[in-house]
């Protein structure tokens, strides 16, 4: 077959742009974001993350790229996918959960590392202090085990008649003994009970729900873990399939029809996140980065969902909220 002129023309400008768009391309510096959970279940959260990066100047697609690598779940594939984005090159690796940091620090000691951490990170080995972090990552924290008594106290105020409460925890999230350690001992001066329900798949949860009833806990804390965080909808359903008065750390379980949340605003961690991927970008160096310690906190409370439950909310906890769903 025989090409016209002008359509051989086109056809051979068109190839040489190619590698020009390429070499654009590959200019751009790269960010690796290594994220245990799914890009379905993340929308917000990689919106959160833009917008920070958009703070500093970096906008995907038009000065940055960004390589996602998603484990859906499957924690034991962070490593490789860690090691992938090292052998990439990326610039820096933007890791959401402390998983994902400490595989990212495993596969590299060059690379900068920026991660949103739900513990403390020190104890964690990421960092060698919050001011100083030494090494070649720094990030932001948040205070969610550390509240974790907090949340036993206002599901204890909004179900006072509740003396038995249940908590779930994921056993393979190293933070889940400190949790349910810190909620043991808020139970006690407070002159309640505390059965703990282990679940680290989706297949616990039902297990965990039967198990509430049978030891006929009258309210529920779900601790913080970063799994439990891409099933927060799910197990909002649960909670109220179970007519159980639950509280979590994320609006997004409220949203869902959950009874209550405290915690810091997740949207506003990984927003801080991003402002620090654009000053690593930049040239700034994460061991100059002091670690942030995310400080707001907001109580949020699903009204409809109370109505549902035959409870009637203190004023005191009204006048307390951040926001509440009607």
């Amino acid at each position: 077959m025989q090409l016209k002129r002008r359509e051989f023309i086109t056809l051979l400008g068109g190839a040489a742009a190619w590698p020009l768009a390429t070499r654009a391309q590959q200019a751009m510096p790269v960010i690796g974001f290594l994220d245990p959970s799914s890009p379905e279940r993340s929308t917000d959260m990689v919106r959160a993350f833009l917008l920070g990066l958009g703070e500093e100047g970096y906008f995907e697609g038009r000065n940055v790229v960004i390589e996602y690598r998603w484990a859906d779940d499957q924690n034991d594939r962070l490593p490789e996918f860690a090691a992938d984005l090292v052998r990439r090159r990326v610039a820096v690796i933007m890791a959401t959960t402390d998983r994902s940091a400490l595989a990212a620090k495993a596969a590299t000691a060059t690379i900068p590392v920026v991660f949103t951490s739900g513990n403390d990170p020190v104890q964690f080995g990421l960092v060698a202090s919050l001011n100083r972090p030494a090494g070649n990552l720094t990030g932001v924290t948040t205070l969610n085990v550390e509240v974790g008594q907090k949340r036993l106290q206002l599901l204890h105020e909004m179900v006072p008649a509740a003396r038995d409460i249940a908590v779930l925890i994921n056993p393979s999230d190293p933070s889940a003994q400190t949790l349910a350690r810190d909620i043991a001992a808020a139970s006690r001066t407070l002159g309640l009970t505390v059965h703990l329900l282990d679940a680290s798949c989706e297949h616990d949860f039902d297990a965990a729900f039967v198990t509430l009833r049978q030891r006929q806990a009258g309210a529920l804390v779900i601790g913080a873990d970063p799994f439990f965080n891409s099933r927060s909808e799910q197990l909002a359903q649960l909670a109220a399939r179970h007519a159980v008065p639950a509280i979590y750390q994320y609006r997004t379980f409220t949203a869902a029809g959950g009874l209550m949340s405290y915690g810091n605003p997740l949207g506003e961690v990984r927003r801080l996140a991003g402002t620090y991927v654009g000053r690593v970008l930049k040239g700034e160096k994460p061991a100059d980065l002091p670690v942030q310690q995310a400080t707001k906190m907001e109580l949020i409370i699903n009204l409809k969902t109370a109505k549902a439950l035959g409870l009637q909310v203190p004023l005191t906890l009204l006048a307390r909220a951040d926001e509440v769903i009607e």
